[in-house]
């Protein structure tokens, strides 16, 4: 069970980090539902912040149900890379039951881990053409 906790270190606190995430994305996976933008960390390790607002979600009960959904939904994604994300809600969640948006998540997190594996190479082969060029 320790594997899938969900500690301090796995969340996005401050609004620095929020503030990093935003001023440098590096990847955007978009969703009918959510918007999941992702820059690289230097942890090993993912961290999240979820940002759901009283324009899409009215009341408390429904943003606090939809962040859970989406907390646990992380918690059990265990081979995500090295990236701070940031989990925007969008119009229309409020219609989406438990299963819809756990189901939305478990989309997203593949879509996120196809692209970050897609930016790889390419980032390693201009790292790697700029220092032949050094040499």
């Amino acid at each position: 069970m320790k594997a899938l906790s969900f500690p301090k270190s796995h969340r996005l606190l401050r609004p620095a980090d929020y503030g990093k995430v935003f001023n440098d994305v590096q990847l955007k996976v978009p969703h009918r539902n959510f918007l999941i933008l992702a820059t690289p960390n230097n942890l090993g390790h993912a961290r999240i912040g979820l940002i759901f607002s009283k324009k899409n979600l009215k009341l408390a009960v429904q943003r606090n149900r939809v962040k859970r959904q989406v907390r646990e939904s992380f918690r059990h994604q265990t081979d995500l890379p090295g990236l701070d994300l940031v989990v925007l809600g969008r119009q229309g969640l409020v219609s989406l039951d438990n299963h819809s948006v756990r189901a939305s998540m478990d989309d997203l997190w593949r879509r996120l881990r196809k692209k970050y594996a897609q930016s790889q190479p390419s980032r390693a082969a201009s790292s790697e053409s700029a220092n032949r060029g050094t040499g």
